[in-house]
C-alpha cells in the first residue's frame, strides 16, 4: 500500500514538469502526507493540464461521510477497472497524484522500520490515481481521491509486496487524457517502476507519526 507520502518541490518545477497551464497555486507540500489531508492532483481538462487540491481518501458517490474514505486511500491496480467503488473514476477521473517521494515500512520482529522512497535523479513524479467529487449531505461538493499501488519491484521487495504506480513521463499523456476509457488501453501503464531508476533508504522513526513534518522525515539514517 502507499500510506505516507511527501512533496516539497515548488510550483515553478511541478508546472514545467507536468506542462501545467495554471497561474500560480498554492500547493498543499508537505513532508508526511497522511490521509485525509489535501494533497496536489493533476488532471485534464479541456486539453489542458491543471493543478487541484484534493482530500486524500475516495470517497464514491454513495458514501455517507467523508470518513468512508479512510478505507479507500489506495486502489489495487489488479482490480481498479472492475471494482464499483473505482470503476467509474477509472473510466472518467484519472490523475495524478504528485510527489517527490513516499514512505514504506519494513516489519521486523514486531518493529517497524521506515524506508523513504525516491527516484534517483530527485525529479517529483506523478502516482496513478484517481479523483471523484463526492457531494456531502448538506450539499457541499468536495474532492477526494486515491493513489493506485500494484507489486513491488524488486528494490523495494525487502520492505513491502506493493508501491504506488510511479507514472514514466511517456504514460502521463494517456492516463490523465479524458478521451480514454477503454481498460485495455490503460492497465498496462499500471506497472512497478524500473528498479534503477528508484533509491530507497532507511530514516528516522519520527516520520510514524504524522504530527512530525520536517525535512529532517528524508534524511538518511547514518550506519
Amino acid at each position: 500500500m502507499c500510506g505516507r507520502f511527501e512533496l516539497h518541490s515548488a510550483f515553478e518545477i511541478i508546472a514545467k514538469l507536468f506542462g501545467l497551464s495554471d497561474g500560480a497555486f498554492a500547493v498543499p507540500t508537505g513532508y508526511n502526507i497522511a490521509p485525509g489531508k489535501d494533497i496536489a492532483i493533476i488532471v485534464n481538462e479541456g486539453g489542458k493540464n491543471r493543478l487541484a487540491a484534493c482530500r486524500w481518501g475516495f470517497v464514491p458517490s454513495w458514501g455517507k461521510d467523508l470518513k468512508e474514505g479512510y478505507k479507500m486511500i489506495n486502489a489495487r491496480a489488479e482490480t481498479v477497472a472492475e471494482k464499483p467503488s473505482f470503476r467509474q473514476a477509472f473510466s472518467r477521473h484519472r490523475c495524478l497524484v504528485v510527489a517527490d517521494g513516499f514512505y514504506e515500512w519494513k516489519n521486523e520482529g514486531g518493529k517497524k522500520r521506515p524506508f523513504y522512497i525516491h527516484r534517483r535523479d530527485g525529479i517529483p513524479f506523478g502516482m496513478a490515481g484517481l479523483y471523484n467529487l463526492w457531494t456531502s449531505p448538506e450539499g457541499v461538493q468536495i474532492c477526494t481521491s486515491t493513489i493506485i499501488t500494484t507489486d513491488a519491484n524488486e528494490s523495494l521487495t525487502p520492505v513491502h509486496d506493493r508501491m504506488p504506480v510511479i507514472l514514466a513521463p511517456d504514460a502521463t499523456g494517456l492516463w490523465l487524457d479524458p478521451s480514454v476509457h477503454e481498460k485495455e488501453k490503460l492497465l498496462p501503464v499500471l506497472k512497478p517502476y524500473p528498479d534503477d531508476e528508484i533509491e530507497l533508504y532507511e530514516v528516522s522513526a519520527r516520520v510514524n507519526s504524522p504530527k512530525n513534518d520536517s525535512k529532517e522525515n528524508i534524511e538518511r539514517i547514518k550506519s
